[in-house]
Formats: C-alpha cells, structure tokens, sequence
C-alpha cells in the first residue's frame, strides 16, 4: 500500500524545541547595534557584539529561526554555492583562497559555539556529495585536487560506488566526495541556541517585530517598528530575502522557494537506508539533500526560482525521495515545510555596507549554515574597526537581476537550461 498523504504542512524542527519568548518592541530605545532579522546570521551577529560590550538590540518580524536558519538541510559545510572558481575570477588566487579558509573557519566557529554554550541540536560528523554521473564524478576530483593543491584541504576523499554503497543504500550514486570535517545539525535548535547565548551576554531580543523603515537622522540611524523605533549607530541587515525591502540599492537577489519532507520513524536506517551519521548531497545544479534524525529521513529536493512554493510540494519531493530510496516505497510523510532562500545572480555571498554604518547579510544561495555564522561574527568585527575580512567579502562584485517586473520568469526561463542539463 502506498501511503503518499501527508498532514497540514508543518515544519519538522518545530516539533523538537523548546522556545524562549521575547516581547515585541514597543516605545523608543538606544542602542549602539540595531540587527534585524533574527536567523543565524542576526543572532550571531548579536553574540559576538553583546560578547564585546556593545548594547545590542534584535528585531524579529516572526520569531527566532522563522526563517531559513530554521528550516533548512542543517548542513555544515565549507565553501560558497558559487563554488571557487567565481571568486578565482573576480579576486585572485590569494583572495579565493582566504575566503575559502574563511569559509573552512566558519564551521569550526560553529562548533566551537555549540560547545561553548552547550547548545543541543543533534550535531553528527560527516558529508557526502554524491555524482550521479561520470561527469559528476570528474567534477569532484577537479575540486578536490584544487582544494588540495591550492588551498591545502585535506580532509576530503573520493570513495567509488562500492564504499559510498556502505553509506547511502542507494544504486543512483556512482562515486562521492567524503569530507569528515564537515558536519549537520538541527538547524532550528541552534539558531535558538545561539538567541539564548546573545541573551545571557546582554543583547536585547523583540520578536514579532516588523521593521517598516529605516531611515537617518545625522549621526544616528533610526529603525521603525508599528509599535517602537530603535536609534542607534550601527545597523545589521540580516533579514534575508527580507533586506531587499530596507536597502535603498537595486534588487541583487532573488527568493527561491524550497522544499523538505521528513518520514515517520524508521527502523533499522543503518542496514536499510543509509550511515545515520553522514549527510548527502548530490551533484546536480538542482540537488537532492538528505540525512536521518531522529531515525526520520529528512529530503529535500527541487526548488521554485518563480518565488512560489506552490510550485513544489509534498508529494514532488516524495517521488525525489523515492528516486534514491525506492524501499521507502511504503513509507510515510508525516512532515512537509517550505522555506525561501536568498539566490544572488552568481550565487557568491553579497556583504557590504551603505552610508558606513548600515551592513547587510545576503545572498548565501543555499549554502548558508557555517557561512551565516560567520557572516554575524564579520560584521560585529567591523562594527569594532576590524573590518578586513569583511572588505575581502564586500569586493565580490554582484549585479541586479535584469528584467525589472519580468526579473523572476526571464530568471526561470534561464533555468530550463540547467533541469535540462541535469536529466542528460
């Protein structure tokens, strides 16, 4: 029997976490730092500001982790969506290969803050891309001898299909690419983990509090809510797709919706299905990602570059999950969520700064974990004059998506060429 329904849509992370509670902004307040959007970025950003003296205050349209930081494949992995050769390009070799060791230390700080602050979220070792195709496998031993050779990452390692067949239980991988350095977590638990620990060292948390305007007033930076403003010196844009609402600049990213199903409980994954430690990838330009927790199969699969998640659903990423695991066959879903992620134009991170005081934190393109918390720790780092690694970022050239009102489908459009590429 097939058991393809699934309940109301509901986000599996939910379900495993306990939330804190903070009060909406009401009334004026000063602050030194004003941040907005309270994902992982927004919040790290926030811990590392308090941790260092400054008055901090965080606003929340939703609640903490209502976004994309507690919504996605949890994967914490190095590197950029845009891969090295866009910033090789634009920035050299020596760049490229600072920003990649930036990217290999934002996991590390992660780690590090979970043990620091005793943060629950189901952290496992270890990570797969997986080559469905033998170009997909040439593709891996080209990044890992140029990671190798240029940047002197060692912990990578190509296995062939009967290894990688004791780690994924599936006969739709031919080869991947193990990294045992990388990691996966509960997304959610420490997104919330990490509003906890900015909390404790001082920083002022409102949620449901929706920034209207932002506007300046000389030397102050004024940020509006219906119920409050908040006046500062500082402000931090990490609102994500949210940012392009604030930003007097034109629109360099575009919302992509995404979608994740997570299975009843399983029995016997390790024999059946896959290692429960590792997390997968695969190599297409649109992925399938996947790992277990708490013996569920977490998948997502396939993405709306139109912005609307209708577009996608439940049973779409079923019949993906069922390509790589056909004995889920009876399997039931009984979790189904969306999240929107910000997809810049050359899919590199887009940081920088308007009027020198407010910063904005976009453009991760799906590649976000590790690199959000970094992007938090960067910008508190410049807040306090120390600002060279986040000036290495800022020179990533980024353009707005053409089209004006026809952005979006001209977009689509051009993605019919990579779903093309991706079924040959």
């Amino acid at each position: 029997m097939i058991r393809d329904t699934v309940p109301l849509v509901q986000n599996f992370y939910e379900s495993a976490v306990v939330r804190d509670s903070y009060r909406p902004l009401e009334g004026s307040v000063t602050a030194d730092v004003c941040i907005v959007g309270g994902g992982i970025a927004g919040c790290s950003a926030a811990l590392h500001l308090a941790k260092a003296g400054y008055r901090v205050i965080l606003l929340e349209e939703f609640a903490i982790g209502y976004g994309a930081s507690g919504r996605s494949g949890g994967q914490l992995l190095p590197g950029y969506s845009s891969g090295q050769d866009v910033l090789i390009k634009q920035l050299g070799k020596e760049s490229a290969r600072i920003l990649w060791d930036v990217s290999v230390e934002a996991v590390r700080l992660a780690l590090a803050l979970i043990k620091e602050h005793d943060i629950e979220c189901d952290l496992k070792f270890g990570h797969i891309d997986a080559a469905i195709k033998p170009r997909h496998r040439d593709d891996l031993l080209r990044h890992m001898d140029q990671l190798q050779k240029d940047c002197q990452y060692q912990s990578m390692r190509l296995i062939e299909r009967e290894e990688l067949r004791s780690f994924i239980h599936s006969d739709r991988y031919i080869a991947g690419l193990h990294d045992d350095a990388a990691a996966s977590i509960h997304p959610l638990a420490y997104t919330l983990g990490l509003a906890r620990a900015a909390k404790m060292n001082g920083a002022i948390i409102h949620e449901h509090s929706k920034v209207r305007r932002i506007g300046r007033h000389g030397d102050s930076i004024h940020v509006e809510t219906d119920r409050g403003i908040v006046t500062s010196k500082h402000a931090v844009l990490s609102a994500n797709i949210g940012n392009s609402q604030l930003l007097s600049t034109p629109p360099r990213i575009l919302p992509v919706a995404t979608y994740m199903i997570a299975t009843e409980q399983l029995a016997n994954v390790s024999g059946t299905l896959m290692n429960p430690d590792v997390a997968v990838s695969d190599c297409n330009f649109i992925l399938d990602y996947f790992r277990i927790s708490n013996s569920r199969l977490l998948f997502g699969g396939g993405i709306s570059y139109s912005g609307h998640p209708s577009s996608i659903n439940a049973h779409y990423t079923r019949q993906r999950m069922l390509k790589v695991f056909p004995q889920l066959q009876s399997i039931k879903v009984e979790y189904a969520w969306h999240g929107m992620l910000d997809m810049s134009m050359n899919r590199a991170p887009d940081f920088g700064r308007v009027d020198n005081s407010i910063y904005y934190l976009q453009g991760f393109s799906g590649h976000g974990m590790a690199l959000t918390t970094m992007a938090g720790k960067l910008a508190a780092e410049s807040i306090a004059a120390h600002s060279e690694k986040f000036d290495l970022f800022s020179r990533i050239k980024h353009q707005p998506f053409p089209g004006g009102a026809l952005r979006t489908p001209l977009f689509v459009l051009a993605m019919l060429w990579y779903r093309l590429r991706d079924a040959v």
